[in-house]
C-alpha cells in the first residue's frame, strides 16, 4: 500500500461523474472531432535554430508538455499535426521545410516560432527567408528571440482553442462564416489572460492593470525574477 491507496475503494467520485450526473453529454461531432484533434497534436521534430532548445525544455519534465497530451515529437511527418518552425529558415532549408510540411498528413497545423521564423528578425540579408509564412500557411505566430518556454506553451493553447472550432466540410465552413458575422467566434486577443493569473484574484488584478498600461510581457518577467527559480539549484531549474 502506498499513501492514500490503501483507503481507495475504487467507488468514489473522480470528478466527471460530478459534471454529468445524469451520465449523458450532448454535443456535436464537429465539436468532439475539434476535442480529440486538439487534445493530440503531435509535433513534427524540426528544430532550426537557438528556439529549439526553448522548444526542448517545453518537452522537458519541468515545463511538461505532456500535460496537454503532446510529449511525443515524431521524427516522421506522417506521424506529425504540429510543425513548430523553431528558428531561422535559411533559403537552402525552404525546400526542405516545405517537402517535410506536404509530407504531413491534413489536418496540420504550423506554429511560428521566435522571430527568426516570423520575419527574418535580425538577419535582414539575402541568405535568410524573410517569414516561413512565404513557404508555409502558419496558424499561429509567437514573437520573442528566442521566446521562453512559458511562452511556447502559452500558443500552443491559442492553437489549441484555435483547433477546437474549425469548421469540418462547407456546411462547416458556412456556419463559421455565419457566427463570424453574429460575433460569436472565441477569439483570443491580444492581452488575453494566462491561467497560472486566471486562478489567483491577486494576480488577476495585476495582469488587468498591466494590460491597461501595456506592459503585460514586463509584468512576466518582474513575475518571473520575483519568484527567483533561476537562481535556486546553483542555477539548474
Amino acid at each position: 500500500m502506498f499513501g492514500g491507496a490503501a483507503g481507495w475503494t475504487g467507488t468514489e467520485a473522480m470528478g466527471l461523474e460530478e459534471k454529468l450526473p445524469s451520465g449523458i453529454l450532448l454535443t456535436t461531432v464537429e465539436r468532439v472531432i475539434g476535442w480529440a484533434r486538439k487534445s493530440s497534436t503531435w509535433g513534427a521534430t524540426f528544430g532550426l535554430a537557438c528556439c529549439a532548445i526553448e522548444m526542448m525544455a517545453a518537452g522537458a519534465p519541468h515545463y511538461d508538455l505532456g500535460r496537454w497530451g503532446m510529449e511525443v515529437f515524431r521524427a516522421s511527418p506522417r506521424q506529425a499535426d504540429l510543425m513548430i518552425v523553431a528558428g531561422r529558415v535559411s533559403q537552402k532549408m525552404a525546400p526542405v521545410l516545405r517537402q517535410i510540411y506536404d509530407q504531413m498528413a491534413d489536418p496540420k497545423w504550423v506554429l511560428s516560432m521566435g522571430v527568426c521564423a516570423s520575419s527574418g528578425g535580425m538577419f535582414n540579408n539575402y541568405a535568410i527567408v524573410q517569414g516561413v509564412d512565404h513557404v508555409v500557411p502558419v496558424d499561429m505566430y509567437l514573437p520573442g528571440c528566442p521566446p521562453r518556454p512559458e511562452m511556447l506553451i502559452d500558443a500552443i493553447l491559442k492553437l489549441r482553442e484555435k483547433i477546437l472550432y474549425e469548421p469540418l466540410g462547407d456546411n462547416g465552413r458556412k456556419m463559421l462564416a455565419a457566427r463570424e458575422a453574429r460575433g460569436e467566434m472565441p477569439v483570443v486577443a491580444a492581452g488575453a489572460m494566462p491561467s497560472s493569473y486566471r486562478s489567483d484574484p491577486e494576480r488577476r488584478r495585476q495582469w488587468e492593470r498591466a494590460v491597461r498600461e501595456g506592459r503585460e510581457e514586463q509584468l512576466r518577467i518582474e513575475n518571473w525574477m520575483k519568484d527567483g527559480r533561476h537562481l535556486q539549484g546553483g542555477g539548474r531549474w
